[in-house]
Formats: structure tokens, sequence, C-alpha cells
């Protein structure tokens, strides 16, 4: 089989060809278009030389009015291929290593209160989130940031496992809806689109409709009296005196009345309008998304009930999306004088208003259920994106008893897989904390991250960087990445103190904590850090969490001593040959029993 490096060059290849071509007929329309005008004016020319009919000027200005329309066409289809193109280009990138800098970092969701999305580098340049969301709108990165941020439970995780397998091998699906909701992308805000169409409806009394029929009435009536009156004045119906000023005054009658109705009312039918006119505009945004999505048909129960939500009373979103876009062009109508003319007569926009508000009577409720599935249908495309470049990847399993993390031959997704060194890690049943010693930049910290973007990712419904992961539901409690604050006034150390306070309060919830502590205390001296840290990870064990702690302080290593087999010691080592310190990032049971600091002062230059 194809790998997917191959498959991408492949239909970037053919995207690139595409573009080829028609940008040659771009020129060639534009050849066609200037010929068009030349001969325009040649005819023009002609006619007045007298030599030709001023008329024959039509032959050229058809042709190019018509070119003009196939230009633009044209023009729109290039467009989409090159969109189809940068798809292809950032999915090469994310295969090759040079992603970083070229995706959505969804730096709007990081939010540094958070337990561990800092920490794990969920978002930002060089993020979890950038490398694996393909999704171009809003909608859908909201809802991918929502599932890393907020653990699933099982059954949900396991409904998107599925969704997800069906939908790694639909390239095709995934290029059209990156290239469909390219133009979603700024123009929609999902919260007030679903607010308008849930919200109650403006004109929702009875008695303004009947106004509004007997107005048009009144109307229709004064303008057929003006139309009687003006016959008569063209001697073309004959009318007598009487009625001739029975039908002006029933006219002034009419004008007056409807005038009087229209104004009274504007502010109404105006706010309907105005505000259909900005929800519909949203909705054909993400109009050709929801299209895209009939087209498919699906076996995983959790996108066939996505596909089930698309439609609404047995319609599609494609019907109901016409009947109001045709509204719209009627709405649209009003600017013209025609129309301007004649609507104190016949009300066009108050009919219009209750029309649009009958459209959202019966289908707006629908437009949340629109804008979740696309949300989540670009949320798990992006998930199968990854599965479909990483196949190693695997699903994790679950287990009901926890806390329990085993993970074999586990590497953290970010980093090339070619180049990551995999481990081994249990943690959870017997043994609940490892306490891991090592040199500077031997993995430390890597470790703790590896293991904590995995289990999001597990719970978030994506394939993990392992060969093997099973776990049980957690919450996950990090403090790797802890900075202090200048305008806050708080330190480095007060803020480990908080996070820690912050992981020791998750463990009251429902599920168990897996915790990862980087330099455990590392902010306060040996003695405190030694009584302190044995209190909190006993108070973590004791209240059902496991995890992981890193330390220089090998003086933490007796904490494992104190937990009744409840703990046990792992370490990363290092090796200096010939003045360079080499490290194979491999996790050993026991003790670290050197540390390599003098070294790396001595290899940066410093005299020691």
């Amino acid at each position: 089989m194809e790998n997917p490096k191959e498959i991408y060059s492949r239909l970037l290849q053919q995207r690139r060809a595409e573009i080829g071509a028609r940008e040659q007929r771009h020129r060639r329309l534009g050849y066609y278009r200037l010929a068009a005008f030349v001969a325009a004016g040649a005819v023009v020319w002609l006619a007045l030389a007298g030599t030709l009919s001023i008329l024959w000027v039509l032959v050229p200005a058809v042709a190019f009015a018509a070119l003009v329309v196939i230009h633009e066409r044209l023009l729109a289809a290039l467009e989409r291929r090159r969109r189809a193109e940068r798809y292809f280009v950032k999915g090469l990138a994310r295969l090759e290593g040079s992603w970083a800098g070229t995706g959505e970092t969804g730096d709007r969701y990081s939010d540094p209160s958070h337990p561990y999305a800092q920490d794990l580098d969920l978002f930002g340049k060089g993020s979890v989130f950038e490398v694996i969301s393909t999704a171009r709108t809003h909608i859908g990165e909201d809802t991918l940031a929502r599932w890393l941020l907020a653990p699933a439970d099982p059954a949900t995780v396991r409904a998107r496992q599925l969704a997800v397998d069906e939908l790694r091998s639909r390239v095709d699906l995934r290029e059209d809806l990156a290239v469909v909701a390219e133009e979603a992308r700024t123009g929609i805000d999902p919260v007030s689109l679903a607010a308008w169409g849930e919200s109650p409806p403006v004109l929702n009394d009875r008695r303004m409709r009947l106004k509004v029929t007997a107005a048009t009435l009144l109307g229709t009536v004064g303008a057929v009296c003006l139309i009687a009156v003006l016959l008569q004045m063209a001697s073309v119906l004959p009318l007598t005196d009487l009625e001739a000023s029975l039908a002006r005054d029933v006219f002034l009658l009419a004008l007056v009345m409807n005038g009087w109705f229209l104004h009274r009312h504007h502010g109404e039918f105006a706010a309907v309008a105005a505000a259909v006119e900005q929800a519909a505009h949203e909705l054909r945004l993400i109009s050709e998304v929801l299209v895209r999505l009939e087209r498919e048909r699906f076996q995983s129960p959790l996108l066939e009930s996505m596909e089930a939500a698309l439609r609404t009373g047995g319609l599609p979103p494609s019907s109901l999306l016409a009947r109001l876009n045709k509204l719209m062009d009627y709405l649209d109508s009003r600017d013209h004088v025609v129309v301007r003319v004649v609507e104190i007569f016949i009300l066009w926009t108050p009919h219009l208003a209750f029309k649009v508000e009958d459209w959202r009577r019966r289908w707006g409720p629908a437009v949340r259920r629109w804008l979740t599935a696309a949300g989540e249908i670009e949320a798990l495309c992006s998930l199968a994106s990854h599965a479909f470049e990483h196949p190693a990847d695997r699903f994790p399993e679950f287990v009901d008893q926890g806390p329990y993390l085993e993970a074999q031959g586990i590497a953290h997704p970010l980093l090339p897989e070619d180049k990551a060194v995999r481990n081994d890690v249990t943690v959870g049943g017997e043994v609940r904390l490892l306490v891991v010693s090592g040199s500077n930049m031997s993995g430390k910290s890597t470790l703790l991250r590896t293991l904590g973007v995995n289990a999001v990712l597990a719970q978030a419904g994506a394939p993990v960087r392992a060969a093997r992961l099973r776990l049980s539901p957690l919450n996950v409690g990090a403090s790797i990445r802890v900075n202090d604050s200048l305008q806050g006034g708080v330190s480095r150390f007060y803020a480990e103190i908080l996070r820690l306070r912050q992981i020791l309060d998750l463990t009251g919830g429902s599920r168990p904590v897996l915790f990862l502590i980087d330099e455990f205390l590392h902010g306060t001296n040996s003695h405190d850090r030694r009584i302190g840290a044995e209190a909190l990870v006993r108070g973590l064990v004791n209240r059902g969490a496991a995890g992981l702690i890193t330390t220089h302080d090998l003086a933490l290593a007796d904490i494992v001593d104190g937990l009744d087999g409840r703990a046990a010691n792992v370490h990363f080592a290092d090796r200096v040959e010939n003045g360079e310190i080499h490290f194979d990032y491999i996790m050993r049971p026991g003790v670290v029993r050197k540390s390599n600091a003098i070294e790396l002062m001595r290899s940066v230059g410093l005299e020691i």
C-alpha cells in the first residue's frame, strides 16, 4: 500500500497540474475579453462611419458578457484548486517535520489556569493543536480544542475511535471540507447564529398579521383605484365625476393609512430583515460544508447520528437553506426602484418579514444542530488526518479500574517517529508513583509530557504514539511549565504550590488523577523540599491518584521507602565520551548515581 507521503505527493502534483491548466485558460480568456472589447470599439467606429448598423455592437457585447461569467467561474475553480494545493503542502510539511509555524496555533484556547494545557504544549507554535488541527472553520477548531481540554467518557471515546477509523482513508472528503470551509473561517459567529435560530419570534402577534393582510387589501384596492384614475385621465376608461372622485379618495386613504402603518412598525420589520440578512450570510458561508456532508454515507454510529442531525423533518440542509436564500433574494429586491414604489401598496417587506419568521420558527432550532455536526465532523477529520498520516499509531484500550496507565513503546507525538526513543511505562495498580531521577537534558521532562499528551489524545478519541496503551479514565494534572508572574506578584515557587493545590483538588472529582510533576518543589531548600514532597505525594496517593515526579535532588528518591511498595524509582542515564555528553533517553529502574551539571557547564566554556 502507498504510504501517506506518496498519496499526498501524487495528489499535490495533480492539483498543481490542474492549476497550471486553469491558469492557461485564465490568460486565454483575458485575451478573448480584450478582443471582444476591441471588436465592440471597431463596430462603434464603423457605425459612426455609416458602414454598419450600431445593432452589430450587440454581438461583441454579448460575447464579452458571456466571457466575464465564464472567467469568474474559472477564477473560482482556480482558487479552490489553490486551496487544495495548500492543504496537501501542509500535509507534507507535517509528514516531513517542518510544520511548526505553518498551521493554526490555537493560542486563543490557551489558559494558564488549566491543569495541563500549557504544561503539555497543547496550544501555541509547534503545539499539539497545530500539528493535529486541519479544521478550516472556527466551529471545528473550537470543537477540537474542547475535546483536548476535557477528557471524554470511554463510551464517547470509543464512538469517536470508530468514526476516526472510518474517516481515516477518506482523503477526498477531508480535502473537499478544507476547500469549501475556507470562506467560512472568519465569517461565522456560531453563538449568535445559533441564538438567532432559537430566539423567540419577533413577529408573533396574530393581530399584526391580520393588520398586514388588511393593509395589503387596502393597498391593492388603492392601487387599482389609482390605475383607474390614470386610465380615465388618458380617456381609456370612462368614469363619472363621482366615480373618479371616489377612486381618488380611496387611493389617498390607502396611501395615508398604509404609510402611517409602515412608519409606525418600521422598526419591527427592519429588525427582522437585518437579523436574517446577517444570519443568512453566515449560513451561506457554511452551506457548502453542509451540502458536502449530505453527499457522504457513513457506517459508524457517531457519524450516522451526525448525518441524521443534519436532516430536519426528513429534509436536508440544502433544501431548507434554498428556501431561506429565496426569501433573501426577495428581500434584496426591496432596493429595486419598482419595489420601492409599490411597497406602500403591497407591503412587500412586512410579508417577507413574516415568511422569514415562519422559516425561523419552524427550522431555526436546527441551526445549532447543523453547526454542532459541522464542527464535530471537522474535529473528527482532524483526528482522522493525524491517524492517516501516522499509520503506526494505535488506538488506546480502556480499563474500568483506575488509576491505571500501561504503555508499551510510547513516544511523544511531536517528535519525528524515526528519532523518538520509545519507553515502556506502567503506573497505577500496585505502584502508584514513579520517582524519576536523572541528569539535565536526559529526558525526564519529555517523559512526563509524553505520558500526558498521549493520555489527552487517548481521551479525545485520537490514536496515540505507542505500540500499546491501556488506561483507565483519568484527569490529568501537570506541573511542568509553571512560571512566575511579575504583574501578579507571584513567585515561581508560589505558582508551583498553587498548581499542586489545583492537582490535589482534582482528586475530589469522579475520575482518578494522573499527576505529572517536574522538579518537585525545586524552588525551596532541600529540608523543606524533602518534608513537603513526601507529604504531598502521600496525600495524592492516598486520595487515589497515580503519577510521576522528577527530581535532581536524590534525597527525594527516599520517598519510595515510606510508601509501602506503592512507589518505585526509575532514572535516565548519560555518559561522557571525549568531553561530550551522550544520552540514550531510555528509562531504567533504580536511582541515578551521577550528575552531568559540571560537564554541561564546562561544555559551554565555563571554567569549573
